[in-house]
């Protein structure tokens, strides 16, 4: 049966919950895509393997993917604050364990568990959504451009910010006082109070059980076509998050330009992020994301193959970024025209958490098949071709809504 939502217009644009959401998401993603640098001056001082930190790593991610749809199942029902309100909590405590940590159990219960449930609780399927409720559809692209760019801002932050902390603190102090960070964030998330059904853009929503909303979901082709793809994303970016500066090392280039690498990334990503809200508002969704996922394909084999040099790593740096996050907000709008933003935050999880399980894959064996070949040549190259896959899966996807007959009937 379809009924209208219980909401009022809303009288101006909410510039306050758009704000604070991207400043919590600049705050979660920031310290966890600064992980990298802590790998190899913890590798040092502890006496573990690349292996030991990627299985951590790919914890962390991991345990992202499966919290998503959870805490977005839970901010639909009961409310966003208190789901970013535990975010900021299991963050800060994840930071704290990992910095302390004296067994390797303990960096994978902090740095790896505690962390990924953070970032879970805290993610962009979480604000987006929240977004989502409060600002009209014409508008939802180009909001979601703003959201995942603060994303980005908070990776081009942290990255200098994280390497000059740990040249002047060390690592373990750096890692406490990004913990003490974390705690701003259920203040900042106030604003965003509201669950599904409070949002104040006034729509038809169909009235479902969060069941009905899985089965109708994992029956619909472009849905599970969208998540497939999205698998793809999260192999690629948790990989290169993880090990690139690693990666630069080996190759005998300066460590700094791992941190200029990995801010530059975090730069031309709040502009991809902007530009791709709007290309998404405008054009095909489905196809912009083909084009992406073949652009990244490109741009990994033309550094593998041509001469590796600081300026390769700056160029490389730059495309990659206009292309990192620039994959979020067109598959959050995916989702959300499919099927409405009742159960956003669980839907959008629910494809969140295929990113994670090729982030824990992409993570994982970078560590794995570097301590066994002495290369991440076979990591690039595998991303390479799934990069390929995904751009050939996006392609069919239909930026429809699902079809409802017994909506349609009532109306």
């Amino acid at each position: 049966m379809a009924e209208a939502a219980a909401a009022r217009p809303a009288p101006s644009f909410p510039w306050l919950i758009v704000i604070c959401g991207c400043i919590i998401a600049a705050l979660t993603f920031g310290p966890r895509s600064a992980m990298g640098f802590f790998q190899l001056p913890m590798l040092e001082e502890k006496g573990w393997d690349r292996t030991t930190f990627g299985l951590a790593m790919a914890l962390q991610n991991l345990l992202w993917g499966i919290g998503q749809p959870v805490f977005g199942a839970i901010a639909d029902r009961f409310g966003t604050w208190r789901v970013l309100a535990l975010s900021g909590l299991l963050y800060a405590l994840g930071l704290f364990l990992m910095a302390t940590a004296e067994s390797e159990a303990m960096l994978h219960i902090g740095g790896g568990v505690l962390v990924g449930l953070g970032v879970a609780a805290g993610s962009f399927s979480i604000v987006l959504a929240a977004f989502a409720r409060n600002v009209p559809a014409e508008s939802r692209s180009l909001v979601f451009g703003i959201g995942t760019a603060a994303g980005s801002a908070g990776m081009f932050l942290f990255a200098p910010i994280s390497q000059g902390m740990i040249d002047a603190y060390g690592w373990s102090d750096t890692l406490v006082y990004m913990s003490i960070a974390m705690l701003v964030v259920p203040v900042l998330a106030i604003p965003l109070i509201g669950n599904s059904k409070s949002g104040r853009v006034q729509q038809v929503e169909f009235e479902q059980t969060f069941g009905a909303a899985l089965r109708e979901a994992f029956a619909h082709r472009s849905f599970m076509l969208l998540v497939s793809g999205f698998f793809v994303c999260g192999f690629q970016v948790a990989f290169i998050t993880a090990h690139f500066p690693a990666y630069i090392g080996d190759i005998g280039i300066d460590a700094r330009y791992a941190v200029i690498a990995l801010a530059l990334i975090g730069f031309f990503n709040v502009i991809g992020s902007l530009a791709s809200g709007f290309i998404g508002q405008r054009y095909p969704k489905p196809a912009f994301l083909a084009l992406i996922y073949i652009g990244r394909s490109i741009a990994v084999t033309a550094f593998l193959l041509l001469p590796q040099t600081p300026t390769t790593v700056i160029v490389f740096a730059i495309v990659m970024g206009l292309l990192w996050l620039s994959t979020v907000p067109p598959t959050n709008a995916l989702v959300a025209v499919m099927f409405g933003t009742r159960y956003l935050g669980m839907l959008g999880g629910i494809v969140f958490f295929s990113h994670q399980v090729g982030s824990f894959l992409g993570v994982w064996l970078g560590g794995y098949l570097y301590d066994q070949f002495g290369s991440y040549d076979a990591v690039w190259w595998l991303g390479v071709a799934l990069g390929i896959f995904a751009a050939a899966v996006h392609w069919p996807i239909q930026e429809k809504p699902v079809d409802r007959p017994a909506m349609a009937a009532a109306e």
